[in-house]
């Protein structure tokens, strides 16, 4: 019997000297080149961040004059005080996080069910459901004939469900997760079945604790999408106890704009219309990234597990 061999590894960039390897000059140049390349595309990726920290903090007069780019100029936290001594603020975030949870449970719910239904293919009418939701992608309502249904027809004006339902399938996510399914391995739902467990204890006993990766993904991206939401607030809600802190901070930034134009630019009106889109993006997007380092070891293997099929 032949022995089949392992490849060589490719040394080419390396060579032997004096009985000490080293490496070639194009693999160092290469090396350094993608280094600086590397780098390059971190400080591009960070600069608008740490740019955003800085003029949340930075004085009206150093953001007008230009002159804050990555260190703050002027340091002040007035515009934090206003924001923050509002009470409304808190509760308007309270509503974006119960909005954020309540919508995240109810599309993964409907996520998870209904990739893993599409997933088989004993299902009948398969193709069916699939055209359905992919139909989706391309072609809607409208906006009119959707705010007829949602605020008249279902009566879900001021309500909860206006801003967690119509958005709670995303056909996107929704193929990703059937792809991964299809991909999941049938012995471990047969041997399952033989040892007496249903459909349902299958898919909540053994397919969903080993899909921990891409359900950890499509989490991270519906409480995303969730919590930056603010047009389905927008157009359903009037109450303003029921805002979203979105909403919330965009009336925010419209009266500050407002009062620097009456007031031609004077006070603490200009103060907190220069800073003011600052903080409001950087007081909405904290939560997530504190949120991002705890589940992002799941993010690429979930989103490759689900698109590729192999």
């Amino acid at each position: 019997m032949t022995e089949i061999l392992p490849p060589k590894p490719d040394l080419a960039h390396v060579r032997k000297e004096g009985g000490v390897i080293k490496e070639s000059v194009g693999f160092r140049v290469f090396r350094g080149a993608n280094a600086i390349v590397l780098i390059l595309v971190c400080v591009v990726t960070l600069y608008p961040f740490v740019n955003l920290i800085a003029k949340a903090f930075s004085s009206e007069g150093a953001i007008s004059a230009g002159q804050v780019n990555i260190i703050p100029v002027g340091f002040n936290v007035a515009t934090f005080g206003v924001v923050l001594s509002d009470s409304m603020f808190w509760t308007n975030y309270g509503n974006t996080v119960l909005y954020t949870v309540v919508g995240t449970i109810i599309a993964m719910a409907i996520t998870t069910t209904y990739a893993y239904a599409i997933s088989r293919p004993h299902l009948k009418g398969r193709t069916f459901f699939v055209g359905i939701a992919v139909f989706t992608m391309f072609f809607g309502g409208g906006l009119i004939p959707n705010y007829i249904l949602v605020a008249s027809f279902l009566g879900w004006r001021n309500s909860i469900w206006a801003i967690v339902i119509p958005g709670a399938l995303s056909v996107f996510n929704l193929l990703v997760m059937k792809s991964f399914f299809e991909n999941f391995p049938a012995e471990l739902e047969e041997a399952a079945a033989i040892d007496g467990l249903s459909t349902y204890g299958v898919f909540f006993r053994i397919v969903l604790p080993l899909s921990k990766a891409v359900l950890a993904t499509m989490t991270l991206f519906y409480a995303v999408s969730q919590w930056n939401s603010w047009f389905s607030a927008f157009l359903y809600l009037d109450d303003k106890r029921l805002f979203p802190v979105t909403v919330y901070l965009r009336n925010l930034i419209a009266a500050a704009t407002g009062s620097q134009e009456i007031s031609g630019g004077a006070g603490d009106a200009v103060q907190i219309a220069s800073n003011i889109q600052s903080v409001t993006m950087l007081l909405t997007v904290l939560p997530i990234i504190c949120l991002y380092p705890f589940i992002q070891r799941y993010f690429v293997s979930g989103v490759m597990l689900g698109s590729v099929k192999g």
